[in-house]
């Protein structure tokens, strides 16, 4: 069975949580802005370094995926029958997992320009994609980002111009290359997600693709950590890196804490990923730790909300639309997860700023932990993006959410899970 998760937020044990987020103190910190980049200096084949590229078939369903763990499927066969021809499944021959990974790939829905495009990998949160909570289903990514010019069919846009990768597999894996071979329900075998991510992948992908050799990396609540950590990892390999919602601590303090907290779903734990919390590979694993290492990587874009509820939150939004349960829920335990993660981003922009290592850090002073506002950051990352890109896209203007009446709202509508 795939992990199942809240259609607004990612987390839950919240009870410990709230004990953790209670001891951290928030202090005040200024964002430095990012300038102006050159692209990425490492290809897509030096950085595999002789390690076997993943094999693709385009198109094609992946095989041995649970059925439960694939919903996500009947979204892009709604999307292709609405025209979006620019939106597909691809199967990813692992080497290093000796498994299929199934990829969803969103190239620029105008033909024109999808030869010669940049990519951008896109990370799932905890549970990888296998629920509920992932991109496609979640937010507007494919009109948005892919582009769209028919307001029926989604949000107005001219698409970032790059192609978009998503990995829809690897529950509370933390896309790193584990220590241990695991075996529970939910993760098996070799967890070798890093290596996959950037040195198998990239070399098959991006040639499929027609791709040039610009990249970015980002991802929300787990992988906004990992998207930190690739970024230290692999310096030149990429133009841009987002990071939402994530916490840059892993070792430090109550961090690893938090992070049993998403493992232990899974059945597992820190030491089995990273080994001792103080041991080398778990020190390298932290991305505050080694925040210089962020130096010189162009166009970062971190975000987080302060956890005091904010207007996605309200019963009345058009994201929670008058399902009292849920915005219960949201308000409180997203609002205590979204303080832990608002702490951990507060250090981390003290430390980089320091450092004078230039980071665009979006401090809303409103939000919870959920996927209304990693909508918003898709917004507020594209300046970034495509500046490191360098399609030189062209936001669309920002449009404000709608709220439903409160004649809807009284009604209780509990239709369409986000």
């Amino acid at each position: 069975m795939p992990p199942q998760k809240d259609q607004f937020y990612e987390a839950k044990h919240v009870r410990t949580l709230a004990a953790v987020t209670a001891a951290i103190a928030p202090f005040a910190t200024v964002a430095v802005t990012a300038p102006a980049t050159q692209a990425a200096s490492v290809s897509a084949v030096q950085k595999a370094d002789g390690q076997a590229p993943a094999k693709l078939e385009m198109g094609a369903e992946t095989p041995d995926q649970p059925e439960q763990a694939t919903a996500w499927r009947s979204i892009i066969s709604s999307l292709r029958a609405k025209g979006f021809d620019n939106v597909q499944e691809v199967s990813a021959y692992s080497p290093s997992m000796d498994r299929h990974i199934p990829l969803v790939v969103i190239q620029p829905k105008d033909k024109a320009k999808r030869d010669n495009a940049p990519t951008l990998y896109m990370l799932n949160g905890a549970d990888g994609g296998e629920g509920i909570a992932n991109w496609i289903r979640q937010t507007d990514i494919v009109s948005y980002y892919g582009g769209n010019d028919d307001a029926n069919k989604g949000t107005v846009s001219p698409g970032i111009g790059a192609n978009i990768v998503i990995p829809m597999s690897g529950a509370y894996s933390y896309y790193t290359d584990w220590i241990t071979e695991p075996n529970t329900p939910y993760i098996k075998g070799p967890q070798k997600w890093e290596t996959f991510l950037t040195r198998e992948l990239p070399q098959a992908i991006e040639p499929a693709l027609k791709a040039n050799d610009k990249r970015a990396i980002a991802g929300m609540s787990m992988t906004g950590t990992t998207s930190l950590l690739y970024a230290q990892h692999h310096p030149g390999f990429y133009d841009s890196v987002g990071s939402f919602s994530g916490c840059a601590a892993t070792t430090t303090g109550l961090t690893p804490k938090f992070i049993n907290l998403v493992l232990n779903r899974g059945g597992t734990d820190f030491t089995k990923m990273w080994g001792p919390i103080n041991g080398k590979v778990a020190r390298d694993n932290d991305a505050l730790i080694n925040a210089e290492k962020l130096r010189g990587q162009k166009n970062i874009y971190v975000s987080t909300s302060s956890g005091f509820p904010g207007e996605h939150d309200m019963p009345w939004s058009q994201r929670v639309n008058g399902q009292l349960s849920s915005a219960a829920r949201v308000i409180f335990e997203g609002s205590v997860i979204e303080g832990a993660t608002n702490a951990c981003t507060r250090d981390l922009a003290r430390k980089t700023n320091s450092l004078n290592i230039p980071v665009n850090y979006n401090f809303r002073p409103t939000g919870t932990h959920q996927w209304g506002y990693w909508q918003d950051d898709l917004r507020g990352y594209w300046g970034d993006l495509v500046n490191g890109l360098g399609t030189g896209a062209k936001r669309p203007p920002l449009q404000p959410t709608k709220p439903i009446s409160p004649e809807q709202y009284w009604e209780g509508s509990t239709s369409g899970s986000r």
